[in-house]
């Protein structure tokens, strides 16, 4: 481990690229998008045929559910394992990689690979760590991830974590010194996720790295309560490898716990002032209901709501309004008095309760507010709750004096815009 890293959150790893392969196939879309769309992973699976594949690595979140999980999950880890014989990845020890990702409509979002330190990082929505979730972490959905990793050889991030670094000290400089750097890879995404280039920083950009994590850290230890970096992407998946770790602790002599490479977690970090980085929506799509039966529910959860067509512009100032779309129809909810700071938050104050009375019910989250009216008018059990955007200034001030925003309140990106899968790192010895 570099000592210049010493003590922060996020250091250098040992990173794993994939070598002798069509890395186009290889690279796949984080496993949590399209879980309403099996046609995209049919498809997917169509143009990898037998192609090595990150798509062998992971398994997408509509299957967690599936007859053959285990099988699943047993197939998976066996492919890491032959990967790994096989001399199917290169190693960089000790590093980070420098990413830029051109998005498909032509904004490029910069990143830096590395890996977060798990004993910084706590789930919990009051947490004072130095590395903390956005939103509420669902305690159901830990342990089918934990299923996935706990025996694996190997991992591949999805996670992202965000910088509130209004000065660009960390990833801003490295963008005008990749002519110093070694390209590690530059190809096109599948699927509409645009391209990605990568470069291996050099030893004086890891040490100009490190200072100014340490400098931000300093920052945030005075002013921001010691919250340095945010979950934005992969919130289970961080919480998951957090699980595995406290697991492996619980086998291993206490002396051995800072050499435990389940300790730390690969991921890649995203400054917030990022101009490509935007936050989106994630809306509610409610299947297996009578959507008049669902709707009439949620008037009697919210009494004093108004509900219509078209809500009044003078209301729509001091209410928290949200939109609805069925097969039969369309409006809008206004919240006068909800207790939620959030239009998400109130919808799943709500939507909780119902759920739990109607096992028929489920939930799904979608990108894209047209993908979820075309959701909600194909069928007719299912009613689409559209959501606003959250102002992406807000997240730090938000998560100190408030906690962890409600579950699923914001995206980073459109689903094509997510992480892919593409690096990797041993998680056992």
């Amino acid at each position: 481990m570099n000592d210049m890293f010493d003590g922060l959150p996020f250091k250098p790893a040992d990173i794993l690229l994939p070598q002798g392969c069509d890395l186009s196939l290889w690279s796949v879309v984080a496993c949590d998008q399209y879980t309403s769309r099996p046609e995209y992973w049919q498809r997917v699976e169509e143009r990898v045929g037998r192609a090595p594949s990150a798509l062998r690595l992971i398994l997408p979140e509509s299957c967690l559910e599936g007859p053959s999980v285990e099988t699943d999950i047993m197939e998976i880890n066996n492919t890491m394992s032959r990967y790994l014989r096989e001399g199917r990845f290169q190693k960089y020890q000790d590093s980070m990689i420098y990413v830029e990702r051109t998005l498909d409509d032509g904004k490029v979002r910069r990143g830096l690979i590395g890996m977060v330190d798990l004993d910084q990082y706590d789930y919990e929505p009051w947490s004072k760590s130095a590395v903390r979730a956005t939103e509420g972490t669902v305690l159901s959905r830990i342990p089918p991830r934990v299923a996935v990793r706990k025996n694996a050889p190997i991992e591949l991030p999805h996670a992202m974590l965000l910088v509130d670094d209004p000065l660009r000290r960390i990833v801003g400089p490295l963008s005008a010194q990749t002519g110093e750097m070694e390209l590690l890879y530059d190809f096109d995404l599948m699927e509409g996720g645009g391209r990605i280039k990568g470069w291996l920083l050099t030893g004086a950009q890891l040490e100009q790295t490190a200072r100014a994590i340490r400098d931000r850290k300093e920052e945030a230890d005075r002013d921001r309560d010691g919250l340095i970096f945010a979950v934005g992407d992969g919130n289970h998946s961080l919480a998951a490898a957090k699980a595995c770790y406290e697991r492996r602790k619980g086998l291993t002599d206490p002396v051995q716990w800072p050499d435990l490479p389940s300790r730390f977690a690969l991921c890649e970090l995203v400054d917030l002032h990022d101009e490509a980085l935007e936050f989106e929506p994630i809306h509610r799509v409610v299947f297996g209901v009578e959507p008049e039966r669902l709707l009439d529910a949620m008037g009697r959860h919210y009494p004093d709501a108004l509900r219509g067509r078209q809500i009044d512009p003078r209301v729509r100032t001091i209410a928290q309004c949200i939109p609805f779309v069925y097969q039969e129809g369309e409006g809008e909810f206004a919240l006068l008095h909800s207790a939620s700071l959030t239009e998400a938050g109130a919808l799943h104050d709500f939507l909780d309760q119902y759920l739990e009375r109607d096992p028929k019910a489920r939930v799904d989250y979608i990108h894209g507010a047209e993908e979820a009216r075309a959701l909600a008018r194909e069928r007719r059990d299912a009613v689409a709750f559209l959501l606003p955007a959250m102002d992406k200034g807000e997240l730090f001030p938000s998560i100190v004096y408030h906690g962890a925003l409600p579950r699923k309140s914001f995206s980073m990106g459109r689903a094509q815009d997510k992480r892919f899968y593409l690096e990797a790192r041993k998680i056992r010895k």
